[in-house]
Order: structure tokens, then C-alpha cells, then sequence
């Protein structure tokens, strides 16, 4: 049987581990793993799916995932890639998003018989005795070297408050309660929870005389730089309610050309083989390759009959190559406003003559962008939403026209 190390590394979930061969012999037998997630939201975006991914992966394997949902943590905020402080929820609200977030990810982990856990660092964090903390963890811990943490660094030319500098002991803490209480001995994290990982290795390590490992996953972008999870018109949630099937769909399908391989090995279940013959398609045929990509991550994502249909829609709206095929006009965006209207949007693409024209239009029903039908005129449209790829803008059922602004 394949190691699940083997796995993640070929797929490309491997950044940074702390100790390579050592964890690939601990991942020939049954472990178990965990990553935290912060419930500032009531859901998870596209953006932290590379992890839920991994968590999958290792489930499949055999291994146990715990998810932390940080209820303690998150009264904190990690100050990681952050230009100011968090807003702090009240515990109401974090415990609102915590159980939200877990019947999200029951769609891509099994959570019967304790194959996997939902846990919340709050009913460990929130008892603490301040002074018996300080004593018995905060003096295994270096200022100086904390210091030299990027989240940390990063931040003190802006100001870092006193409660953000504690979250790299209360995260290190959870490494500990989690290998006393659940035998816990691999920690997962995006690159840029490399420090505060490692600070929980090393807590394990001083207080328990144990060797626990770090691996953190790439922090992705796009080809073009994009964020991942994000697009103009903002995030790519994982809820149905928040963001349809559809628009997920579709988000997948407009893959750029050079992200399509390396999305198929991270955000699907295939084969690599397979993989590697949708990778090898050229020019027209390689849509063929990003609507399986979008097919296979709506159907984790959203079940199957929500992917069937969004597949079917899109065929519908666009056909076989449509939206390919469509003309594309370039804009100055320099001579642009902010937001342009909708009707104005039509008259710039050519499908409609006036902004009557372009009314009567979306009055019929017959006025869509990138398949989503257009049912308010006075609808605003940002001008950085025909950046990148643009706007595919279709009047009646065969008439489309790609707008972008450079």
C-alpha cells in the first residue's frame, strides 16, 4: 500500500516537514493528525481546501484526522499574514461558526465511530490558570526566537499587541493537550504556520521527551498571481447557501490553462495517470480537462446531483466550447469608472445598440453574465471584475461576447 506521505508529496501538498524520513516510517502505521481552523467565518472558502484535501487523503490511508476548531484561539486571532489585529466575535458567535464549519467538512471527512473529531480548544484553553501556565509552558519559550518569527517580525514596525504574542504558546499548547489526550503526532498548517508549528514540536518535545512532526502545505496562487479562494467578486465559499453550486462550477471551469494539472492533483481524487492524460490535452481540448477538474471538486464539494446539474447548465449556457469560441473586447480600464452599469456593461460589448436596447433586454430575461441571468437594470458592475479573465456577457441564447479591461 502506497504511503499517504508518497501521496500528499507527489500531489504536491508538501512544503516544509520537519523530519522527512521519520515521518514517512511513523506513517506506515495508523497515527493521528490534526490541523486548526479559525471560526471567524460560519464557512470555509476554496482557500482552505488544499487542507481539508489532506485531511481526506489521510483518512483514506487509514490515519485519524482531528480538526480544531479554535474556539479558545479564536478570542485571540493569529496574527499570521495580518497587517492589524483580528476583530475579536464573542464567544457566542465563534461557537456559532464552529458548529457550522463542522457540518461543512462532514462532506469531505467521516466522522462515525471516531474515524475523525471535531474538537474545540476552548474547553482546554478557557480553564487555564494564567500563572500556572506562565510557569509550567511559557518558560520552555525564547522571546528572542519568537521574535524571529515571520508573523511576528512582520508585524512589529505596525504594532503587535501583548494578546496576539501569546497565540504561539496557546497553539503549542493545543500540540501538547492533543498528544497527551489523543496520542496526536503530526500537525498540518499553511507555509506560514511554520513557526508557530514548530514551537509545538519543540513544546512536546522539552516536556514530554517525545518526537512529534510539523508539515505545512504551499500557500497557493494562482498563475496569475490570484489568491486562491478569491476573485473579484470574493470569496469562493464551500457553502451552498452562500455561494451556489453553479458559481462553484464555474469558478473550477475557468481554471487558467497553466493551474489545470496542478489543481486536478490537489482539489480531485483521480488517478495521477489520469491526470497526467487530461494534463496533455492542447488548445480547445484541455476545456475538456477543466470541466472534468470542475465536475470532480463540485461533486466533493456539493454531492453529486448538484455537480450533474451545474455541468448541465453550463453546457446549456455556453455549449460545447462557447465561451471559448466567444469574441473578446479589451477595454482601457484607465477610462473606466469604478462601476459601470449594466445596461452601459452591454452597450460596451456590442450586444446592444442602446441602453434602451440593453434594458428591454434584461427585462426579457435574455441578459446573462458568465451564465448567471441579469434581472435588475440598475445592477452595478465593478470595474476590477473584468480583470484577469473578464466577463463573459451573453445576449439570448447564442450571442456572447468576452469583455476584459487592461
Amino acid at each position: 500500500m502506497t504511503n499517504v506521505y508518497d501521496t500528499l508529496k507527489e500531489r504536491g501538498f508538501v512544503e516544509q516537514v520537519s523530519n522527512e524520513e521519520g515521518l514517512r516510517q511513523a506513517l506506515e502505521q495508523s497515527i493521528t493528525c490534526y490541523i486548526g481552523y479559525d471560526p471567524s467565518a460560519a464557512s470555509l472558502h476554496a482557500g482552505s481546501l488544499l487542507t481539508i484535501m489532506a485531511l481526506a487523503h489521510m483518512q483514506r490511508a487509514g490515519h485519524r484526522p482531528l480538526v480544531i476548531v479554535g474556539g479558545g484561539t479564536g478570542m485571540i486571532g493569529d496574527p499570521s499574514g495580518r497587517s492589524e489585529m483580528r476583530q475579536l466575535l464573542t464567544p457566542e458567535k465563534i461557537d456559532e461558526n464552529r458548529l457550522a464549519i463542522k457540518t461543512q467538512l462532514s462532506h469531505y471527512i467521516t466522522f462515525d465511530d471516531e474515524r475523525a473529531m471535531v474538537l474545540n480548544n476552548a474547553d482546554w484553553l478557557l480553564p487555564l490558570r494564567y500563572i500556572e501556565f506562565l510557569r509550567d509552558i511559557g518558560k520552555h519559550f525564547s522571546v528572542n526566537r519568537m521574535l524571529t518569527a515571520e508573523a511576528y517580525r512582520s508585524r512589529l514596525e505596525r504594532g503587535l499587541s501583548f494578546l496576539e504574542f501569546n497565540y504561539q504558546l496557546l497553539q503549542a499548547f493545543d500540540y501538547l493537550t492533543l498528544y497527551r489526550r489523543y496520542g496526536c503526532v503530526l500537525q498540518f498548517g499553511g507555509n506560514d504556520q511554520w513557526g508557530n508549528i514548530l514551537a509545538g514540536v519543540d513544546l512536546v518535545r522539552r516536556v514530554e521527551d517525545a518526537e512529534v512532526f510539523a508539515l505545512t502545505f504551499p500557500l497557493l496562487t494562482t498563475a496569475s498571481g490570484a489568491k486562491m479562494g478569491k476573485t473579484a467578486e470574493g470569496a469562493i465559499w464551500l457553502d451552498a447557501d452562500l455561494l451556489s453550486p453553479f458559481k462553484y462550477y464555474q469558478y473550477w471551469i475557468n481554471t487558467e490553462d497553466a493551474d489545470v494539472e496542478r489543481f486536478l492533483k490537489i482539489y480531485t481524487f483521480l488517478p495521477l495517470d489520469e491526470i497526467a492524460a487530461l494534463a496533455s490535452l492542447q488548445g480547445a481540448e484541455l476545456r475538456q480537462a477543466k470541466e472534468r477538474l470542475a465536475y470532480e471538486a463540485t461533486i466533493i464539494s456539493h454531492g453529486q446531483a448538484a455537480a450533474d446539474e451545474a455541468r448541465q447548465r453550463s453546457r446549456e449556457l455556453f455549449g460545447q466550447g462557447a465561451a471559448e469560441a466567444a469574441p473578446t473586447t479589451t477595454l482601457n480600464a484607465s477610462e473606466l469608472d469604478d462601476s459601470i452599469l449594466v445596461t452601459e456593461l452591454f452597450c460596451l460589448a456590442g450586444l446592444s445598440r442602446t441602453r434602451s436596447e440593453a434594458r428591454r433586454l434584461i427585462e426579457q430575461g435574455g441578459a446573462y453574465i458568465d451564465g448567471e441571468a441579469v434581472d435588475d437594470v440598475n445592477l452595478s458592475i465593478a470595474r476590477r471584475q473584468l480583470a484577469n479573465e473578464g466577463l463573459l456577457l451573453r445576449a439570448g441564447k447564442k450571442r456572447f461576447q468576452r469583455l476584459i479591461a487592461r
